[in-house]
């Protein structure tokens, strides 16, 4: 009788230990089922994660790096940054605040482009300096001013009055040629975009011709009688176009000889980029930003 039982009941925990193995075997089945199913769920969403930031993150912009004079050059560049950007280019604005910086900086290489010069003056640095940069194309001109100093008025100028004109050749050449055309004096004939005080031929009034570096003109202003500003440091300065005593007319020289100029490096006037960037600055809106802006002191050429 208690061979029956103890074999009776031996049976049954074997049973009952094959029915525990079964479900043990079957939960560890299970969960590796939904360990499974989550890592995939959550590769999926990664994956679907990572498409969804590819398409927000706009491709990386191409950038341009152009040298400018704070005003109004790099205003107007400002101006077309939006532009650029729909073009797919990042534009990068270095200030200059003379002129032989900026040229040297592109020669280099450190500079795509720049936008501050005249093109007779790019052609004289050129040839002073041996560098080799070109126009990518001409956007604006400057008409150059007679701003006031202790002198209210050309009327009142006295004999003997202090003048100040710019240093640079042809800048200097450029305020004669607007003095004369006051009837302040007269120039030597054939003197050209090259004159300097030394090609005065007559002058009446007497008057003490001071050559000053461009960029100091408005600060000295108050220590001479009159001065004869460029375009771009006036408007730098805060000087009205409204203040000047004189401006060159739009049938000038100024207007048709001094245009201001996108500068490259000889063979670069053709790369995308160049394109790019002056196809922004001669845009509508560009345009109205300029005549909006500079009500006059500054001329769009397109």
């Amino acid at each position: 009788m208690r061979k029956h039982v103890s074999l009776g009941l031996a049976a049954l925990l074997a049973a009952a230990a094959l029915t525990a193995c079964s479900g043990s075997g079957s939960t560890a089945t299970s969960a590796e089922t939904t360990a499974a199913q989550t890592e995939a769920a959550e590769t999926e969403a990664a994956s679907s994660e990572g498409e969804t930031e590819a398409a927000e993150t706009p491709a990386e912009l191409e950038k341009i790096v152009v040298g400018a004079s704070p005003a109004p050059h790099a205003e107007i560049l400002e101006a077309a940054k939006p532009i650029l950007e729909e073009k797919g280019y990042e534009l990068d604005i270095r200030e200059y605040t003379d002129y032989v910086q900026p040229n040297n900086a592109l020669e280099a290489g450190d500079l795509d482009a720049n936008y501050f010069q005249h093109l007779p003056y790019l052609e004289s640095f050129n040839e002073q300096f041996g560098t080799h940069l070109a126009s990518a194309a001409q956007i604006h001109y400057e008409p150059f001013a007679v701003y006031p100093g202790k002198t209210a008025s050309l009327e009142e100028l006295p004999d003997g009055a202090t003048v100040a004109v710019p240093n640079d050749v042809t800048n200097e050449a450029r305020a004669l040629a607007l003095l004369e055309a006051q009837g302040l004096l007269t120039l030597k004939e054939g003197a050209g975009l090259e004159a300097t005080k030394n090609d005065i031929a007559e002058n009446p009034k007497n008057l003490q011709i001071t050559e000053i570096e461009a960029a100091q003109l408005p600060r000295i202003l108050p220590d001479v009688d009159i001065a004869v500003i460029n375009g771009n440091y006036a408007i730098d300065a805060g000087l009205n176009m409204s203040d000047a005593l004189a401006v060159e007319d739009s049938e000038s020289i100024g207007a048709t000889t001094y245009p201001n100029v996108i500068a490259v490096r000889e063979g670069d006037e053709n790369t995308d980029k160049i394109k790019a960037l002056v196809e922004a600055i001669t845009s509508a809106e560009v345009k109205s930003f300029m005549e909006e802006t500079y009500q006059g002191a500054v001329v769009p050429l397109f």
